[in-house]
């Protein structure tokens, strides 16, 4: 399977990619990124041509990790109205800036995600994604295994956390809250006063 993300505005070439990947014979999924700040209509002209695509489905990509709820809820019951008919289906994929990640997934998920987006303990860049050990508790699904995801853990990541910095932080947290990209945040966590938090939000 091949994703071809792009913002809103890079539509014509994402659907070029699309088609390249799809003659090929690759399953393709079109991810919308920064969906937090593009406007309705946009959107709606975006998922036009997604529904009409070879694409088996759609993702709503919170970049910054500053959605809410309610506005996943929306958007979700958006991508389903727009998309009815066609046989695809709707992705989700959550960044964790507002610690929100998980909750958001399953708020998706209710409103008829099919596709859920999920990294081991959250690794991912900046504040990371829904974490994979939480959305397996919370499917309860037999075929899913929680052991091998742990045991990934504690062997892996935990030592991997140590030289890699990612997961929820206050920077990432006022950069979701501002609905701006993590770049700052991230160019912060690098510097010699990751913690000074103050500074960075002044």
């Amino acid at each position: 399977c091949i994703r071809v993300a792009c913002y809103v505005h890079q539509i014509p070439l994402a659907m070029e990619m699309v088609k390249d990947a799809h003659d090929k014979g690759y399953e393709t999924l079109l991810q919308l990124m920064a969906i937090s700040v593009v406007n309705e209509d946009e959107l709606n002209a975006a998922l036009e041509v997604g529904a009409q695509s070879q694409v088996s489905g759609i993702y709503i990509v919170d970049s910054f990790g500053a959605l809410y709820s309610e506005q996943v809820r929306k958007l979700t019951q958006l991508y389903r109205k727009a998309l009815k008919g066609t046989g695809k289906e709707i992705g989700f994929h959550a960044h964790n800036n507002l610690q929100l990640g998980f909750a958001n997934t399953i708020e998706a998920l209710i409103n008829g995600a099919t596709r859920l987006d999920a990294t081991i303990n959250g690794l991912g860049r900046g504040a990371g994604n829904c974490p994979l050990e939480l959305l397996l508790g919370f499917l309860h699904n037999p075929k899913y295994h929680q052991r091998p995801v742990l045991e990934c853990i504690r062997d892996v990541f935990l030592p991997l956390s140590e030289k890699l910095d990612w997961g929820y932080s206050i920077p990432y947290a006022i950069t979701g809250r501002m609905n701006e990209h993590p770049r700052e945040a991230i160019k912060w966590r690098a510097g010699d006063t990751p913690d000074d938090y103050l500074t960075f939000y002044d």
